[in-house]
């Protein structure tokens, strides 16, 4: 299966063009040097080529300017750095406006607002670009069945765009459709009203409309369609109505290579990218290097959040907080989580935190779920095969952000060569190709687990969350002790590099009733997929006015301070019931909009 590479060449570059703002005075109707009319573009090519600069702006990166960290599609910042899943990492005073999103007093006027608001909405506009100008390619130019295929895929990335700006910003933000143009003298779209239902028209239009299969990666397929609408619903609490399409992508999905839908056999496969566009792939945003875009083509979002000093030499950002640590910790007996009343965050896991990177230490024995080390660095163990991270040459801001490192972003050393690219021209950080998982497998078990237990079906919701924990409970997926520890590259022995333990739910679904299995799916969740940039957007659902993620988060606030007295970020912060959920609209935005946009109840302070 070929894999497909959505960024725009230069050639394609130069025949975009965003036909809403064209103007009608004669002078400004000429085509500027290196742009085409839609008469040069309505063929297939055209067409071809301004679907594929929709897919472009998956990743944030291409479109309007700003701060490329905020426009990450991995939401680094916007769903870790936000939550309780990571610190911004990084000395104090570094990047101050991701500070201001982990302490929570972004503003309205704050760049990286903007920055994340213009590419969604960029990207938005580039599938409308698709529907207006398939309407004008001549007849037979492309046939009736690709024509669908085209209008499906546009219409999914529409609604992807709009979802993600209705994560960010609240329902009520603008909905941008294809006869939003100068022509039809519309432009200044209200956000007077929720726009779930048009993403959901989007969404059932590409489901029914798209094949099963593609012969690219990157393009979606009618199963992915299906596993995003389902999403869309769980947003808004359509349980039931998620439930019967999410059994369907279970049972029958496959991914765009026609491949079953599975889990596969070692959890970090899905974070590697020798190994992805694999069977437990829904949705994956590809991610290219090599191929003479200066790095721009791969995760140029997340060049900052490398151990620096020992994978790259920049920089040490999105680091791990203690509370995601000490979620991993388990019942040594039964090798559940310790969610209830909080007992996983009553005391830490033991870590160097404190002392210097010279002074002596050797690793806990605590028994953690073996996930922890796909996800979280810790001195003193396997840090994927660059070796056991150390207390010292690899930066860490230990003292401004606590002891621990991503892992999930990171690149295999074995794989340097050929999935890094200089990013910019910028030796001290490196692109990679690793594709980020949009949707996974995985995600669509817990969700359809989270489903089930609204519809009381308990023992189903228990039977979903155990496949997870079973594909976690395989030994051989799990981190184990080098050969060589001088040496990394000869690779792994069999024995675990901690004291892994977990065990499988047997009935406590149904024997401690849906409140605990509620509560089991959601930390489930956050096991599974911490820093993969999801976790503010699942309290934020989760919230529903009833003020759960202001409790979560400010109980979290308070805790990591008695952890790390000294984190200057979270002094004095609060997480604001009823404003903090969303983030505010850009001023900017609002601005020049001739008063038609309306601030959410964010006030933007």
């Amino acid at each position: 299966m070929k894999r497909f590479t959505h960024k725009l060449s230069i050639s394609v570059c130069a025949l975009l063009l965003l036909t809403a703002n064209a103007c009608k005075d004669d002078f400004l109707e000429r085509a500027p040097a290196g742009a085409s009319s839609e008469t040069v573009l309505a063929n297939r090519a055209g067409v071809d080529g301004l679907l594929i600069g929709a897919y472009s702006l998956l990743d944030g990166i291409g479109g309007p300017g700003g701060d490329v960290w905020a426009q990450s599609v991995t939401n680094w910042i916007w769903g870790g750095v936000a939550s309780d899943d990571s610190h911004k990492g990084s000395e104090y005073g570094d990047q101050p406006q991701a500070e201001q999103v982990e302490n929570y007093t972004t503003i309205s006027t704050m760049p990286y607002i903007a920055a994340k608001w213009a590419p969604l909405y960029a990207g938005a506009q580039r599938a409308n670009d698709v529907l207006r100008l398939l309407r004008k390619v001549p007849e037979g130019q492309i046939t009736p069945a690709d024509t669908m295929q085209i209008a499906a895929e546009a219409r999914f990335l529409r609604g992807l765009y709009h979802f993600e700006a209705v994560k960010m910003f609240g329902e009520k933000v603008p909905y941008v459709h294809e006869g939003i143009t100068y022509e039809n003298d519309n432009l200044y779209v209200p956000n007077d009203a929720s726009i779930y239902p048009q993403i959901e028209a989007d969404l059932q239009f590409a489901a029914a409309n798209l094949s099963p299969t593609k012969p690219q990666f990157g393009r979606v397929n009618s199963w992915a369609a299906k596993a995003l609408l389902a999403q869309v619903m769980l947003f808004q609490d359509k349980y039931s109505e998620a439930l019967p399409i999410l059994k369907d992508v279970i049972a029958n999905g496959v991914n765009s290579g026609g491949e079953k839908y599975d889990l596969m056999d070692n959890f970090s496969d899905n974070f590697r990218a020798s190994r992805q566009n694999n069977a437990e792939t829904v949705f994956a945003v590809q991610m290219s290097v090599g191929d003479g875009a200066g790095g721009l083509n791969g995760n140029a979002g997340d060049v900052l959040n490398y151990p620096g000093g020992g994978v790259t030499s920049c920089c040490g950002f999105y680091q791990p907080s203690f509370s995601l640590a000490n979620a991993f910790k388990v019942d040594p007996a039964t090798g559940l989580p310790l969610f209830e009343n909080n007992a996983y965050n009553a005391t830490n896991l033991k870590t160097d935190q404190g002392l210097s990177g010279t002074d002596p230490y050797t690793p806990g024995n605590e028994a953690v779920d073996p996930r922890i080390d796909w996800t979280i660095g810790r001195r003193g163990i396997p840090y994927l095969d660059w070796g056991i991270m150390p207390g010292q040459t690899w930066v860490r801001a230990q003292a401004a952000a606590g002891p621990y490192l991503p892992v999930k972003n990171v690149f295999w050393k074995a794989e340097a060569d050929s999935e890094t690219d200089f990013y910019d021209g910028w030796a001290a950080n490196q692109s990679t190709g690793v594709n980020y998982n949009y949707i996974r497998f995985a995600d669509v078990i817990l969700m359809a687990a989270e489903a089930e237990v609204e519809a009381g079906s308990l023992a189903e919701a228990e039977r979903l969350v155990n496949l997870v924990r079973a594909r976690a409970a395989n030994p051989a997926g799990w981190v184990h002790t080098y050969v060589d520890p001088a040496d990394p590259a000869k690779g792994f022995t069999n024995t675990p590099a901690a004291n892994y333990r977990i065990g499988l739910y047997s009935g406590q679904f149904t024997t401690r009733g849906q409140a605990y299995a509620r509560e089991a799916v959601r930390f489930e969740r956050r096991l599974e997929l911490a820093m993969e940039g999801k976790r503010f957007f699942d309290l934020q659902r989760w919230d529903n006015g009833t003020g759960y993620m202001a409790d979560i988060l400010n109980a979290y606030i308070a805790k990591e301070l008695e952890f790390m007295p000294s984190y200057q970020i979270l002094k004095g912060a609060q997480f604001k019931k009823g404003q903090d959920e969303v983030f505010p609209i850009p001023q900017g935005q609002i601005d020049i909009s001739n008063g038609t946009l309306k601030q959410n109840q964010n006030t933007g302070g």
